[in-house]
């Protein structure tokens, strides 16, 4: 009697262990599906789609479904879509250049040397992330202009005796608007990166006689690699793929390459090319992303 009790628990308990296992696998499917499905329908579906549209061509006002490169051959024939795509990574250099050197002191400040400070001015800087694009693209706008408040501002000490003319309209105008909107996603994750820096590393290297510059250079800026990597991607992959700051402040020689994905889908109706275009970006931010992510593994602090 007692074998036959001892044998009903143990298989009592594998009947349970088995439907634990089937709900396990319900439970992890049911879970898994919505996200795939979204996934699938908004993400990989629209990639497919833009790659097969990059093989056709227009015609008379008309997509025809016909497969070749004549597109890519034209980006590779036509030096005005290169120059703009140089120009339009340049610009986006000179943005996360400028977002990093002002994002990583104030994320530093704030992480070692704010205290009872830290989150006023952590609000202080999401802030501007609650402020509508447009907003503050016409704010700079109104800066910026021959009667804004720069040139008005310029004029009143004498230091100029008409208005500066390149402020608005211009490169430099839509690198500064741009610094200015996405130098908050690249703090932020230089700010995450440096609060998950060990206190005792930094404190063991000023117990070892280190100085703050060597302590800076031979413990922090290493371990904060990562969230300056994220923060550097994070600008130029935004800069390289915003179209409405070169809209706003931009001028005819502030143009990037997607005003010019937008106007080939808009009025100039020309998908195809436009899709080509979109595809040579987003296979050169992905070799980026893949360059990063290669050089972030080697600096990831557990």
């Amino acid at each position: 009697m007692r074998i036959r009790f001892f044998g009903e628990r143990r298989s009592a308990a594998a009947r349970r262990r088995g439907e634990l296992s089937v709900y396990s696998r319900a439970y992890k499917l049911a879970v898994a599906i919505p996200p795939l499905l979204w996934v699938t329908l908004f993400l990989l579906v629209p990639y497919a789609l833009l790659l097969s549209y990059s093989f056709w061509t227009v015609s008379s006002g008309t997509i025809m479904r016909q497969w070749n490169l004549e597109n890519y051959r034209d980006l590779g024939r036509n030096w005005m879509y290169l120059q703009v795509l140089f120009r339009s990574m340049k610009i986006a250099g000179a943005v996360t250049m400028l977002a990093l050197v002002l994002g990583y002191p104030l994320a530093y400040y704030l992480s070692f040397h704010a205290g009872a400070r830290k989150d006023l001015l952590y609000q202080l800087v999401i802030v501007p992330l609650w402020v509508s694009y447009l907003v503050r693209g016409y704010a700079w706008k109104t800066i910026l202009g021959s009667d804004g408040v720069l040139n008005g501002f310029l004029q009143y000490l004498h230091l100029v005796r008409e208005p500066v003319g390149f402020f608005l309209y211009s490169p430099f105008a839509v690198v500064l608007v741009l610094t200015h909107i996405y130098t908050p996603f690249t703090l932020l994750p230089i700010y995450a990166s440096l609060e998950h820096i060990p206190r005792h590393l930094v404190e063991a290297s000023q117990d070892l006689g280190a100085s703050p510059r060597v302590t800076f250079w031979r413990v922090i800026f290493p371990l904060s690699l990562p969230g300056l990597l994220a923060g550097a991607t994070f600008a130029f992959v935004l800069t390289l793929g915003d179209f409405l700051a070169p809209l706003l402040v931009g001028g005819a020689s502030g143009i990037m390459i997607s005003n010019i994905v937008v106007s080939l889908f808009g009025a100039a109706f020309d998908w195809p090319l436009g899709a080509a275009i979109s595809v040579c970006i987003m296979l050169l931010v992905l070799g980026m992303l893949f360059a990063v992510e290669r050089t972030e593994k080697k600096w990831t602090f557990t």
